[in-house]
């Protein structure tokens, strides 16, 4: 069995970095989905979206938080939210030096939760 992006991108540490910037560098200075996090503790989301991340890596799944639907209720997030945060996740593990069709795998993953994140 051949080696998971999780394991060729460096696990948790690397993921971590990449968490960072994807929040401090990218999320958190676009004004289309910076509001979003306004209240939001940024220490816990970061620690949840490790996890989410190391998963759509194919890491372990660590993740023991609220579904995905239930945890984007009430906010009415919009296909352009939705596009924003995953165009930011591409140039984060692009920042990092991770291949194209790898960041595509990853992010083909995350598409999968669309329609529990939209418009809820």
């Amino acid at each position: 069995m051949g080696q998971t992006l999780y394991e060729k991108f460096g696990g948790e540490e690397a993921i971590a970095k990449v968490v960072d910037y994807f929040y401090e560098e990218l999320v958190l200075k676009d004004e289309t989905v910076q509001h979003f996090f306004e209240n939001t503790d940024m220490e816990k989301q970061k620690r949840h979206q490790a996890k989410f991340i190391s998963f759509a890596l194919g890491g372990p799944n660590q993740y023991s938080g609220k579904s995905m639907a239930k945890a984007h209720e009430g906010m009415n997030l919009q296909p352009a939210h939705f596009q924003a945060i995953a165009t930011h996740l591409h140039d984060a593990l692009a920042h990092f030096g991770v291949q194209e069709h790898d960041i595509q795998t990853a992010l083909d993953k995350v598409a999968t939760l669309r329609d529990d994140i939209l418009y809820k």
